[in-house]
């Protein structure tokens, strides 16, 4: 060992696995990165063991830390906008965050009848606050009904030909940005290994 050089392990020493959820994002349109584009803007920003997950804008890394995977992330964004044009948010979660949501079995307890689908809509932290739960729409075609620490949990209705969409409302009536996910994928996901 180097003189001076400490023994003790860093944090950053032990990869962590992240998950980033990008809105608006279909790879392959017109304006939006192919599925090689979007991987390779993480790896040069600096992400391990990149993995594109379906095609709605979900990769899953490696980085040291939770600092160096935001700092992944904005790097990336900023490649992608470079390479094709895209300036959407995305929101940044540590598999173990979502692993412990799944754990928690939130829709145990949520809302059964008529479901479409159950949802995770990712938001800002701050945006939790800005809402009284449960939420239910006039049509009762969105349904949100929990909150986590940056995300809330709803289902959907379908009695017209499209169903309810969490992400629409919230971003309308919030004045927030947001992506939304069935929650199977963020299940699936939270299950993914190296």
């Amino acid at each position: 060992m180097t003189a001076g050089m400490s023994s003790a392990r860093r944090p950053e020493d032990d990869p962590m696995r992240f998950a980033a959820f990008f809105r608006n994002l279909n790879l392959g349109r017109p304006g939006k990165p192919t599925r090689e584009q979007f991987v390779q803007a993480f790896e040069d920003a600096g992400a391990k063991d990149v993995r594109s997950f379906l095609t709605h804008g979900n990769v899953v890394f490696s980085a040291g830390g939770k600092r160096v995977a935001q700092s992944v992330l904005r790097d990336a964004c900023q490649r992608l906008e470079q390479v094709c044009g895209l300036a959407e948010p995305a929101f940044l979660r540590s598999l173990d965050s979502l692993a412990k949501l799944v754990a928690s079995d939130p829709f145990a307890d949520g809302p059964d009848d008529d479901i479409y689908e159950r949802c995770v809509s990712f938001v800002p932290a701050k945006a939790v606050s800005l809402l009284d739960l449960p939420m239910v729409t006039a049509r009762r075609d969105v349904e949100i009904f929990a909150a986590g620490d940056a995300e809330f949990l709803s289902v959907s209705r379908k009695f017209t030909a499209s169903p309810g969409s969490p992400n629409a409302w919230l971003e309308k009536n919030l004045g927030i940005e947001a992506t939304t996910r069935a929650w199977n994928t963020v299940v699936r996901i939270s299950q993914l290994e190296d």
